[in-house]
């Protein structure tokens, strides 16, 4: 049997569109999978920190964090850090100073913390929706980010007016690439890393064929990696629709078990 390899987003693709769960078909797949010796990873822009308990329970054989600059694997049952670049401090400075000059929410993450800019009251919905959604949780979002250990591996940015944001890249891309998120909401990831970076550096660590990967995404952050695979796709709940016709194949909703359905068609069951 050849040992194939798949790397999963995480929202919309291995969670529901309907309400963020697990499906349960999503679970029993990626677990019969591993049975057969095939390599599940996730694949996320989420840094470590913020892959939740119940995603590590359905069992990976790695993550690909921060759109590829942070990467853990198992050996001998034990999860390992095998990669991870992050940005100093005064690159953090020089955005979070830049940043303040616009109308826009700012969130700083790296694998042990989020962090937003709390200077200044929130003034996005989205920028207020996930800073209630990490308190939820009981996120620790205390360290100041003016402070000199305060580092990040990438950051997201909510935004009202289209110029501000073009005015704020002006800073920002000399260090960051921008992901188009849709809406008001961008994702700033640094240059010569992304969701594709990651799948090579598995691809090498398990002296495996680009030909054995599998990628598994719903939006445009993970145009990278399914452009980046012979073997690329999307969820049928994918948005947006655009994303069909740069894939190899289309498979159901996420909510209408469409893991379960990617796997067996590609023969990790075989």
């Amino acid at each position: 049997m050849k040992r194939k390899v798949a790397f999963f987003d995480i929202d919309g693709t291995l969670t529901s569109e309907i309400d963020g769960s697990i499906p349960q078909s999503t679970k029993d797949a990626i677990r019969r999978a591993r049975q057969n010796g095939h390599l599940m990873f996730i694949n996320t822009g989420r840094c470590m920190q913020n892959v939740e308990e119940r995603f590590r329970e359905v069992g990976f054989d790695g993550y690909v964090c921060g759109c590829g600059t942070n990467i853990y694997c198992m050996k001998n049952e034990k999860l390992t850090e095998v990669f991870y670049v992050g940005q100093p401090h005064t690159v953090v400075a020089e955005i979070l100073n830049h940043a303040r000059n616009f109308s826009l929410d700012l969130l700083f993450e790296s694998k042990k913390e989020v962090r937003f800019d709390m200077k200044r009251p929130l003034i996005t919905p989205g920028g207020i929706r996930q800073y209630n959604a990490f308190a939820k949780r009981n996120y620790d979002m205390s360290h100041d980010p003016e402070s000199e250990d305060f580092t990040c591996d990438k950051f997201v940015v909510w935004f009202h007016d289209i110029n501000d944001l073009a005015d704020f890249r002006k800073v920002s891309d000399k260090y960051f690439s921008c992901i188009d998120r849709g809406g008001c909401f961008r994702e700033f990831v640094p240059h010569g890393y992304s969701k594709a970076t990651g799948i090579q550096y598995i691809i090498d660590y398990y002296g495996l064929s680009l030909d054995d990967a599998y990628a598994l995404g719903d939006s445009n952050n993970d145009l990278s990696m399914l452009t980046y695979v012979k073997h690329s796709i999307a969820m049928g709940n994918s948005s947006p629709a655009s994303l069909f016709e740069k894939v190899s194949y289309v498979t159901a909703k996420s909510s209408e078990n469409g893991i379960r359905q990617a796997l067996e068609h590609f023969g990790f069951y075989a």
